[in-house]
């Protein structure tokens, strides 16, 4: 890509370079370079953010398998709320304050494109940008460069496994990016994560942490109260389940580093947050339909465990040409939580849908629980159709997205959409 800086333009790609070009040397592109392109028109991603003067600027990355969405829009939300100027990068697009600037692409897109960004932001004066960083951009550094004012990490579960091939790769990819000194919040109850514990704070519901959650409630939204140090407030959000509690912690621990914050005023912004489209999101009331992006064992596990008296109707799929080791541990935590389960279609990609729904199917040892309709407009219908007064139904995998990925197209369709007109028919 090329991006205009007024006084000069670059680029990361060798085809685009011509001499009236800087070329932005970066890990990935570092193997296509050539002797065509001038030695002196070269310059790394620390000499362009130095050049455009974007070190003022509060980089907060946050890392995890499952959150990071709800996380840094819950961290955004709240310095908002403390008017602050802010920019957030990540799944749902590129904002600054309040308007969405840019669609989603990327979690976390390529460094001259963050880089970008960034200099938006400071066009607009923003105090903080808001970032998340997956384990792929970890690994292929794409946050290199970037100097972080704080970083964030909410757990490891299994997933991107057909990138990582084993769980001590992705372990190892996460752990790297928290092992610096940089200031760190960490995730206390996860087995997984390793970390320096210089400058590192940490936030837990069940192990003793920086931030610690002394009592809650899951019972119409989240009730808690929280300590850190000599301060106890109570918080309360109309957000749904124990995995949001923890998102809800990591994001008031966050604001409270930033800002330094009486813990009191950053807990009653909490409630003005009201999640994620596609996250949890209540896609009806009567009858109860809630639409998530739930891709991975523990991500299903988690919403399953926030409806423990509910008899619960799950519908989903898993995505093709990714990690097929998942699809039978999906299947069976779904067999464990759930009284019926529809499998379906998600974005199968290059693959057969059929096989993957059939992996997922290996995993569920009460298979009579089992409908499949491998036409997933078809299934949310049937879905719909069967469902008991008593029964609410989790439709899991896409959340907000409003396409499925089959063979090289993306075909329209958002699970909301589907609910929604069958619901008015």
């Amino acid at each position: 890509m090329i991006v205009d800086f007024k006084n000069f333009k670059v680029t990361d790609n060798t085809k685009e370079w011509n001499k009236d070009l800087l070329f932005l040397k970066t890990y990935q592109n570092q193997k296509y370079l050539n002797e065509n392109i001038d030695k002196e028109r070269i310059i790394t991603p620390k000499e362009l953010i130095d050049i455009l003067n974007l070190n003022e600027i509060k980089i907060v990355g946050v890392s995890g398998t499952n959150g990071k969405t709800t996380t840094s829009a819950a961290i955004y939300s709240f310095l908002l709320d403390f008017d602050k100027n802010i920019a957030l990068q990540g799944t749902r697009g590129f904002f600054i304050n309040e308007e969405k600037v840019e669609d989603k692409s990327l979690t976390t897109p390529s460094i001259l494109e963050t880089i970008k960004h960034l200099y938006l932001s400071k066009s607009k004066n923003c105090e903080y940008f808001i970032t998340e960083v997956s384990s792929h951009a970890i690994v292929q550094k794409r946050v290199e460069g970037l100097n972080f004012a704080l970083k964030v990490f909410t757990n490891i579960s299994q997933d991107h496994l057909d990138f990582h091939k084993t769980m001590k790769n992705y372990i190892d990819a996460k752990s790297s990016f928290f092992m610096d000194e940089t200031q760190k919040l960490i995730n206390k109850d996860d087995n997984f994560i390793r970390y320096n514990i210089k400058n590192a704070l940490t936030y837990g519901v069940e192990t003793p942490a920086t931030f610690q959650v002394l009592a809650y409630s899951l019972d119409n939204g989240i009730s808690g109260v929280v300590r850190f140090a000599n301060e106890i407030e109570d918080f309360y959000s109309p957000l749904i389940g124990l995995f949001n509690l923890y998102n809800l912690l990591a994001a008031i621990g966050a604001v409270k580093i930033l800002e330094n914050r009486a813990l009191k005023d950053i807990c009653e912004v909490a409630e003005n947050f009201g999640g994620v489209s596609g996250r949890m999101e209540i896609v009806s009331y009567e009858p109860l339909i809630i639409v998530d992006f739930a891709h991975t064992p523990d991500g299903m596990k988690k919403v399953f465990e926030s409806f423990p008296s509910k008899n619960i109707v799950s519908l989903f799929g898993a995505g093709g040409d990714r990690d097929r080791k998942k699809r039978s541990l999906m299947g069976a935590i779904a067999s464990k939580y759930c009284k019926k389960i529809y499998l379906t279609s998600d974005n199968p990609r290059s693959e057969n849908p059929r096989e993957i729904i059939d992996d997922i199917y290996k995993g569920i040892k009460e298979k009579e629980k089992v409908t499949i309709i491998e036409d997933r407009k078809i299934a949310i219908k049937r879905a719909l159709k069967d469902l008991k007064d008593d029964e609410i139904l989790l439709i899991l995998g896409k959340g907000d997205e409003t396409y499925q990925d089959i063979g090289n197209k993306k075909i329209p369709f958002d699970d909301r959409e589907v609910v929604k007109k069958e619901l008015d028919s």
